[in-house]
């Protein structure tokens, strides 16, 4: 924007040009100001944007009249104009956030300038030319919106694909869980039990048990089924961190903080909320938690709206709760908020007899991610893996799965260099006086209490000792080995 330079064509009294005729035709509005910031010129299309006539605001300071008031209402001082500072300083202007104010009362947005008129080297005055942005600012706020919407379905979107939940086959029917041991048949009981209310699960058990599958169960059971299941691992982030990914931050919330970004609470709003290793989080994180559960509201960080939320909370854990409590590492109140219903998933040494039905599972889904052909496990390989006490649990039995397939040449697994881990529970010790027909006796009601006194099958005593059933039928009575009542 330069200034203005005024011929000779104009007289003193009015600085405008003599082609007057050309300024009434434009569509933008146009004021001319004295050096005492007074109104001498108003072209029509300012008096049909602002409602006042030249008449009213001829001579006078116009100020007062159309540019009195910020947007939002607050007193807007003559002395922060950007029009009449251009009559202190000769700077021309152009502001594209402020709002003119009709005669009625009313506002819109507007777009304008301020330049300096001079007649030989000497300012005479100042001339404004806006014009009424309304429209554009509508389509900029339009715009605007569908873009936070689109990237809130982006983001949304995103996260139900990333824990899309898998549909496996196994022998369980309605219950994605292998096995039939008694531990199992009573898991999958409680799990039919709870799933489709809206209660609060705690789920317990050592690492590598499967507690994420139980609660990927919970959720497919329940009647949130076909809203998304959005898993948070606890211990996966630091507890600066871990507020934002519950919560959500807003652009500018701590540095870093780019743009807006919904938290897991709001990804699973109407669905379900896994919360795994829910032991790790800090103590300011688990006041947080417990006003969520209680209000079922919370705000983002860096944001006062509170975000009303339905969700159904689903916990999990390797640690055992109460103790921590003990310990002043858990809250108590919290943690009978979340031990509503407990579930605890049990270890794979105390039910060994599902291992033959773990083994044909894990195979399938190997095969398919190793591009193998396996087939089955050869009946010396699958006593070594009954025998074994497994403290990686299924998890470990997987990887053992996984690296000897990927050594296998053959459709058989043989497991010869399979190392066995030390049994963790109850430890039996043989003692130097028993007779070989005692350590005998002991040695198999251990192997029948593993597989739950089952004898015959893939899974049963008599497949974990190399036996025929018919044989080990013969030594139980031989040695007067009776199972309990």
């Amino acid at each position: 924007m330069s200034a203005i330079n005024l011929k000779d064509k104009t007289n003193h009294d009015n600085f405008l040009p003599e082609n007057q005729l050309i300024l009434n035709a434009v569509s933008e509005g146009i004021y001319g100001f004295d050096l005492d910031g007074n109104a001498v010129f108003i072209n029509p299309a300012a008096e049909r944007m602002t409602g006042w006539v030249s008449a009213e605001l001829l001579g006078k300071n116009i100020h007062d009249c159309h540019h009195h008031s910020h947007s939002d209402g607050s007193h807007y001082h003559k002395d922060d104009c950007p029009i009449y500072n251009t009559l202190l300083d000769g700077t021309a202007r152009e502001i594209s956030h402020e709002v003119f104010w009709r005669k009625d009362g009313t506002s819109f947005p507007v777009h304008y300038t301020s330049t300096p008129v001079y007649k030989d080297g000497v300012m005479m005055g100042v001339v404004a030319i806006f014009r009424d942005i309304s429209i554009q600012k509508q389509t900029e706020r339009s715009l605007r919106q569908a873009l936070e919407q689109v990237q809130a379905l982006s983001e949304k979107l995103s996260f139900e694909n990333q824990y899309l939940q898998l549909e496996l086959a196994d022998r369980t029917g309605d219950v994605e869980i292998s096995g039939n041991s008694q531990p199992i048949n009573q898991l999958i009981q409680q799990i039919k039990l709870v799933s489709n209310t809206e209660s609060t699960v705690l789920i317990s058990g050592e690492n590598g048990t499967g507690k994420e599958l139980v609660a990927r169960n919970l959720h497919r059971l329940s009647n949130r089924a076909d809203k998304p299941l959005i898993s948070v691992n606890c211990a996966a982030f630091s507890s600066s961190l871990l507020e934002s990914e519950l919560f959500g931050h807003e652009k500018g919330a701590y540095t870093g903080a780019t743009s807006r970004r919904k938290g897991r609470f709001e990804l699973a709003h109407q669905g379900t909320l896994f919360l795994d290793e829910v032991a790790e989080l800090s103590l300011e994180a688990q006041s947080k938690l417990l006003r969520v559960i209680q209000e079922q509201e919370f705000e983002r960080v860096g944001s006062s709206q509170t975000i009303k939320v339905d969700i159904r909370l689903i916990t999990a854990t390797h640690h055992d709760l109460l103790k921590r409590v003990e310990q002043g590492l858990f809250r108590m109140d919290l943690y009978y908020r979340l031990n509503v219903f407990p579930i605890v998933v049990p270890p794979l040494r105390q039910r060994l007899s599902d291992i033959p039905e773990l083994v044909s599972h894990l195979i399938q889904d190997l095969n398919r991610k190793l591009g193998k052909k396996v087939s089955q496990v050869s009946q010396k390989g699958m006593q070594k893996l009954m025998q074994n006490s497994w403290p990686g649990n299924v998890r470990e039995l997987q990887n053992v799965l996984e690296r000897e397939m990927i050594l296998a040449h053959g459709p058989v697994l043989e497991f010869s260099q399979l190392t066995m881990s030390a049994p963790l529970d109850n430890p039996q010790t043989v003692a130097s006086n028993q007779t070989l027909q005692q350590v005998e006796r002991q040695h198999i009601i251990n192997i029948l209490k593993q597989t739950q006194w089952r004898i015959s099958g893939s899974g049963g005593a008599a497949a974990v000792l190399g036996l025929p059933p018919s044989t080990l039928r013969s030594r139980m009575n031989k040695l007067a080995i009776v199972r309990p009542i």
